[in-house]
């Protein structure tokens, strides 16, 4: 298993060099030695498009993209199967969000174990971007999970269709209108004391007395089991 932690200003050592921190894995694994290792480190910085040149240097003698880019590298080192990206992008400007994951797309077709990709995000846009499927979590439980295409298109969780509804528009309002926010009612509880049953029964429009009792089993969706609900009263598919 690889990570991508968020930050890759504190996710990577300041005091190694680029050629040590991308080398780690191989050296805990004993995975090459001698220079067999320092051509792999140099193949996969070039594979993250970054020159052989980098590998004497350390973090801070690079921009917030190429650290990340650098932390990429050391995540697929090994070669894994599973790679957990959280929130890999979201530290970065957004003119370069989109070269990182354009270069995870690649970086997972081309990579020889095809890793599997668990991104962890907020920014939905990205999140449908990049993720064949999805699952929403509230309060650390999933409350809908199923096929990006058909989660985006039809959700059938309040808390769900909230989220998308609560995208910024992709025109700007007319000039003099207010950008229209919509939010739950209250704020979320805390994660250390979640209320009874459904943990968005408090803040759900459409709550009754059995959203307080139990948390609702997971039920298929529409015509695809893929796509689950943990509502008792889920909104329309269609």
């Amino acid at each position: 298993m690889g990570v991508v932690f968020q930050d890759p200003a504190t996710s990577l050592d300041p005091r190694m060099t680029v050629e040590e921190i991308v080398g780690e894995p191989l050296a805990i694994h004993r995975l090459f030695t001698g220079r067999a290792r320092r051509e792999r480190v140099a193949s996969l910085l070039s594979s993250v498009g970054l020159p052989a040149s980098a590998l004497p240097k350390t973090p801070r003698e690079f921009s917030g993209g190429q650290r990340q880019r650098i932390a990429i590298a050391r995540a697929l080192a090994t070669e894994p199967r599973f790679v957990v990206l959280d929130e890999p992008v979201s530290a970065l400007d957004v003119s370069i969000r989109a070269q990182v994951l354009n270069l995870l797309r690649d970086l997972q077709a081309t990579t020889p174990s095809r890793p599997a990709f668990l991104f962890i995000g907020h920014d939905l846009s990205v999140v449908h971007a990049l993720a064949d499927d999805v699952a929403v979590l509230y309060l650390g439980r999933i409350v809908e999970a199923g096929p990006a295409a058909e989660l985006f298109a039809r959700p059938r969780h309040p808390y769900t269709a909230l989220l998308l509804a609560s995208q910024p528009a992709e025109a700007p309002p007319p000039p003099g209108e207010r950008p229209v926010r919509l939010r739950a009612p209250g704020e979320p509880p805390s994660p250390a004391d979640p209320p009874p049953g459904c943990p968005f029964h408090p803040r759900c429009p459409s709550a009754q007395g059995v959203c307080r009792e139990a948390f609702p089993r997971e039920e298929a969706s529409g015509d695809g089991a893929r796509h689950q609900v943990s509502c008792y009263f889920p909104l329309p598919g269609a």
